[in-house]
């Protein structure tokens, strides 16, 4: 039977896209606590159900599939510029597909104005009136009202009629970098693309005997099985190291790894990737919030996945990505992995950030790794001494040097040269992916 948590969570699923709720109706429609209530609704909004707007309340949103996840709501615009929703509010839950700066006459202002557009402009109303009627939302800047007549159309076509503070290149650069963020966001692959669904899966219950699992292992090869409980909770793991000494009549409960590390659905595949290293496990159970199994995700699937996305083209670029954008790998260990300190990479006082200096010690010595071991690893440990002040636009080579390589671990020396200079070196500790 499905918890009240579930309960809420199935209902304002089953809600029309664009459905207003709030912790009280919700409490008294399904008989709940309004605590009950608010949880499941904070639920919903990390599950990107619902979003939540500031003097407008919180709204049925629909789901966004991977490939459209690029494209902003017009409440997540709200959100987004801090803005006041003059009308239209229904139409909150709609996707825009461009946003376009009004900053022309009228007539070639609406040649680029298509249904589903953001038209951000200033204090000009009748373009507002202009741009509503061609199908198109308005985001209105500098904090400008808008006319009565202005309001009534926005909620007659079910267009948002938003006004902020901010001023039109503002209120561009914030848009364009949420939209940025959300290629980003596309990019991380997470469990819930790969996972293998629990109906397609083989697992045990705790009154199973050690017979039921050597009979599933013959017929799935499968090494492990999560173990469940009478209400499908996770409560267990068994592998073939909990049942080598065991009687084919011993009950699962008695053999099982108890308390077994899980993840969720959101759990990024290279956190799970990470974990499974650092613990040497071949096999994760996927759960839900009540801890019920979902399905099951094991390391074949993670290094698939871990090998399929790095070969698709990078839409959103993070700070990472633009470090190592800069670096030059090297042709042979003395010539050695080349950048040059960008604008990024500064901190305050306009010199080479930890961070920064950081992140290419880490990738040069994972990048040896690759050109020397043909392997994929990632840093358990780092160590960093001996730094000195790197100014902008100073040109640094880094040469990394494998110490010690094992079948799970690997340690790397870097050292970092400033025109001959040495300015830092790093002792990093790597753990090894296994292929």
């Amino acid at each position: 039977m499905a918890t009240k948590h579930e309960q809420i969570l199935s209902y304002i699923e089953s809600l029309p896209i664009g459905d207003k709720i709030s912790v009280r109706q919700i409490a008294k429609d399904l008989t709940v606590s309004e605590g009950t209530a608010y949880r499941a609704i904070k639920e919903a909004e990390n599950r990107r159900l619902v979003s939540t707007i500031e003097r407008v309340g919180t709204i049925r949103i629909e789901v966004k599939r991977k490939e459209n996840f690029e494209r902003l709501t017009f409440a997540e615009v709200v959100n987004i510029v801090d803005g006041i929703v003059f009308g239209g509010k229904s139409g909150l839950h709609k996707s825009l597909s461009k946003f376009v700066i009004g900053a022309m006459q009228v007539d070639d202002m609406m040649r680029y104005v298509d249904p589903g557009n953001l038209l951000i402009v200033g204090n000009r109303y009748k373009v507002h009136e202009h741009a509503l009627k061609a199908g198109a939302a308005v985001l209105v800047t500098g904090g400008f009202d808008v006319p009565e007549s202005s309001k009534r159309l926005a909620d007659e076509l079910e267009l948002p009629l938003i006004s902020t503070s901010y001023d039109t290149f503002t209120v561009a650069t914030m848009i364009n970098r949420a939209i940025d963020d959300q290629l980003i966001k596309k990019d991380v692959l997470l469990i819930e693309d790969i996972f293998i669904p629990k109906e397609q899966t083989a697992y045990l219950h705790v009154t199973d005997t050690v017979e039921k699992y050597r009979e599933l292992n013959s017929t799935t090869s499968h090494g492990g099985y999560p173990v469940l409980d009478s209400k499908d909770v996770v409560v267990g793991v068994v592998t073939a190291r909990d049942v080598i000494d065991a009687q084919s009549m011993d009950t699962i409960d008695k053999v099982m790894t108890k308390n077994p590390i899980v993840i969720t659905l959101t759990t990024s595949v290279a956190a799970a990737s990470h974990r499974m290293v650092w613990e040497s496990i071949d096999l994760l159970p996927v759960v839900d919030d009540s801890n019920r199994l979902k399905g099951i995700i094991s390391r074949q699937d993670v290094l698939k996945a871990l090998q399929a996305s790095s070969r698709q083209p990078q839409n959103g670029e993070t700070i990472d990505d633009l470090i190592k954008s800069q670096m030059t790998p090297a042709t042979d260990e003395k010539s050695g992995t080349a950048f040059t300190v960008t604008p990024q990479m500064t901190n305050h006082f306009g010199t080479l950030s930890y961070g920064a200096f950081t992140t290419v010690l880490a990738e040069a010595g994972s990048q040896a790794l690759r050109t020397k071991k043909r392997i994929e690893s990632v840093v358990e440990n780092i160590t960093i001494y001996h730094t000195k002040p790197v100014p902008l636009e100073a040109n640094i080579k880094l040469y990394p040097k494998v110490l010690d390589f094992t079948r799970r671990m690997a340690k790397v020396d870097v050292e970092a040269y400033n025109d001959k200079q040495l300015v830092g070196k790093a002792l990093i500790t790597y753990q090894i992916f296994d292929h």
